[in-house]
This record gives C-alpha cells, sequence and structure tokens, in this order.
C-alpha cells in the first residue's frame, strides 16, 4: 500500500520568507538580544492578546524554571503536576528544590483532572503545574476554583498549545504564567526555543532580569557600552536574533497554520470515529476549541497491548507516528525511585502512555495525505482484529 509514500509525523514548514528573514540577521550587526527579539516578543503579545506580556526565551523548559524560581518556589515546597505529560513539566519543579506531586488526568483529554486536586493540597502545597495536553485546554474554571480558594499560584504549561483559548481568553494568560516551546515540530518553531507571558507585568520584568544574568540595563539601554551593574542572580536563557527572526515569519502565518492543522485532524478524526478499537482523545469543551497539535487516538478491544505492532505496521507503509508520552512521569526511573510509584494512582494517564499513538495533522500534510493516513489506519485495524 505504500506506493513510494512517506509521511512524516511532523516536518517544520519553512519557506523562503524564514530563511530571508535569518539572513537578513546574519547579515547585520546584533544577534542576540537585538530588535527582532523585542520584535518578536511584541507581535507574541498581541496574537495572544488581552493583557498579555511576553519575553522570548531558549526553551519551555526555561520559561517554567524561571517561572517557578522568581515564584520563590523552592525547597520545602510541593506543586501539583499531571502524570501525563512531558518529564521537563516535572522537572522544572524538581529543579528550583521544590517537590513534584503528581494527580491523574481525564481520559478524554488527557489534561489534569480537577477533581483530584483538594486531596492533593497539603500545607506545603504552592502551586498548580498544569499542561494543556496536545492543544486541549484545561478546565480552567474548575482549576482556578481551587487555586484561589487555597491560594495557589498556577503555572500554565502550553508547549503544546500556540492558539488554544478558553472562553477567549488565550492559554497562558489565565493562571499566573504560560510557558510556550516552539521546537521544530510544535505549532509554530524557532528553531528552539520558547515564550514566558504572563498577565502581570511586575512578575515578568523581574522574569526579564533573571533571564539574562540579572543585570540591571540590557545591551540597548547601556549609554556605555559594557557597563552595568548586577542586583539580583540570574542565568542565560535569552533566545538569539536568529530564532526570533524565523519565529516572527512563522507567526505571521500562524493563522494559516492553525486551520490547516483543524482541517486535517477533523478529516481524519470523521473517518477513525466509528472504529471501536479507537478513542479519540479531543476537547470535550465548546468554550475551550483544541488546537491540534496532532489527533492521537487510544487503542482497545482487540488493539489493545498491542501498540508497537500497530506502530510498526504504519511505518512499513509509509506513516509516521509519535507517542505523547510514553510513560507517566512519575513510573519514569527518577520520580519512581525517588518517590515510590503506585500504579493505581494513576489509571487513566496509564492508559493513555501505554495505548495510545499520535497521528500527524500538520502543514506539512496534503489532503491526499490525510486520506493516505486514515486509509492505512482502517487496514492495520482491521487486519489486527480478525
Amino acid at each position: 500500500m505504500t506506493g513510494g509514500r512517506t509521511i512524516p509525523f511532523a516536518r517544520p514548514w519553512i519557506t523562503q520568507e524564514e530563511r530571508d528573514a535569518v539572513l537578513g540577521v546574519l547579515g547585520g550587526d546584533i544577534l542576540t538580544h537585538g530588535p527582532q527579539n523585542h520584535a518578536f516578543e511584541a507581535e507574541f503579545a498581541a496574537f495572544t492578546g488581552g493583557e498579555s506580556h511576553c519575553l522570548a526565551v531558549s526553551s519551555c523548559m526555561a520559561a517554567l524554571h524561571l517561572t517557578y524560581w522568581q515564584l520563590g518556589i523552592g525547597a520545602g515546597d510541593e506543586v501539583i503536576v499531571p502524570a501525563q505529560t512531558h518529564v521537563a513539566t516535572a522537572h522544572a519543579v524538581e529543579v528550583v528544590g521544590a517537590k513534584a506531586v503528581f494527580v491523574d488526568c481525564l481520559r478524554e483529554t488527557g489534561n489534569i483532572d480537577p477533581s483530584q486536586l483538594e486531596a492533593l493540597i497539603t500545607p506545603k502545597t504552592r502551586a498548580i503545574g498544569l499542561v494543556h495536553f496536545l492543544g486541549i485546554p484545561c478546565e480552567m474554571d474548575a482549576i482556578m476554583d481551587v487555586a484561589n480558594r487555597h491560594g495557589l499560584k498556577v503555572i500554565e504549561d502550553c508547549a503544546l498549545a500556540v492558539g488554544a483559548r478558553y472562553r477567549g481568553t488565550h492559554v497562558g494568560l489565565i493562571g499566573d504564567a504560560g510557558c510556550f516551546s516552539f521546537y521544530p515540530v510544535k505549532h509554530m518553531t524557532t528553531g528552539d526555543g520558547g515564550m514566558f507571558i504572563s498577565r502581570h507585568a511586575d512578575f515578568t520584568e523581574q522574569v526579564k532580569k533573571a533571564r539574562a544574568f540579572g543585570v540591571d540595563r540590557s545591551f540597548s539601554e547601556r549609554s556605555i557600552p559594557g557597563m552595568y551593574d548586577v542586583p539580583t542572580l540570574g542565568v542565560n536563557y535569552r533566545m538569539s536574533d536568529i530564532n526570533a527572526a524565523l519565529g516572527r515569519v512563522q507567526l505571521k502565518r500562524i493563522g494559516e497554520i492553525l486551520s490547516l492543522r483543524e482541517r486535517h485532524f477533523r478529516s481524519l478524526q470523521s473517518q477513525l470515529r466509528d472504529l471501536p478499537e479507537l478513542r479519540i482523545l479531543d476537547s470535550q469543551n465548546p468554550d475551550a476549541p483544541n488546537s491540534y497539535y496532532c489527533l492521537s487516538v487510544v487503542l482497545r478491544g482487540a488493539l489493545a497491548g498491542r501498540r508497537t505492532e500497530v506502530i510498526e505496521r504504519l511505518r512499513g507503509m509509509g506513516v509516521g507516528t509519535s507517542v505523547y508520552y510514553p510513560q507517566p512521569v512519575p513510573r519514569m526511573t527518577y520520580y519512581r525511585e525517588k518517590y515510590g510509584y503506585d500504579p493505581a494512582a494513576f489509571p487513566n494517564a496509564t492508559e493513555i502512555s501505554d495505548e495510545s499513538i499520535a497521528l500527524p495533522v500538520g502543514p506539512h500534510l496534503s489532503d491526499e495525505d490525510v486520506d493516505y493516513i486514515a486509509a492505512a489506519v482502517n487496514r492495520v485495524v482491521g487486519e489486527i482484529s480478525k
């Protein structure tokens, strides 16, 4: 069935305009903390809207680390995080010396289960670190209600959620801070990099200083080159102007990118929804639509426990896949050995981690590619289910 066709799970959508933008920076005199960075931050703030204050950083993990650090969360503190996520979500808590406390997810979306939060709150709990899984917004009303009643900070991991909105507000602007990823296979890319956003101007300014060594004056603010002071501790999590220039062009096309992703997702969903062996993760809230990072199917029935076989058969047909994520984070060696692991505590995260396959919906696909993927999945399911 391959016919020589190869469809990767993801591929950066780079045009000549992106190449020209990067070459333009390379032809100038400023390669970092320059005008491209400032413009990218302003344009991302305009895209997310509201009272958005943005800082371009070297990665989503950098944004998460800066957030927890500058909130003063550290040794002796606890942060509730989802068991179903990329390990960076929990690592950002651990690297500031706090303890990651895991909570299970909802079966339908893979997002944090708000009904389980209260039972995990202790006098040591300082924050909730949620994730908008696969671009599906969390149930923010319920989460914010718990956080507000207990005086907890809310940090939104938006690594897969560019373009996702909850009741009209872009994710990342509902809690205290949001952290985005521009890794090559995400909705948009800067090569690598991320963005910190917040509704709080003062906190953003605090994070801004910590992002660049704690210096009191940026390059453009120094009347005498090389002269500055360092009143606070800081790190180097800046984004280069090369990356920012790439991101600016990608952001110009984000409307088209999101539209193509939704079209591919809906087409694939319609061609797979009648297969009883598959359960498709999607938003359950009309006021919180998916931003369509991928289409994740949870295998069940005759396919349960046979994920590797399904992936290999699809690969043989030229269809690329991925897994989000390979294990519940508390089952990974570092966390299992440090805190122990009770599989009964995370049944939904375990099911999604162990039994799901992510199918591509990105703008690198044609409509014919989407139809081919659907046909390949239908064929594999039919053959295995005999």
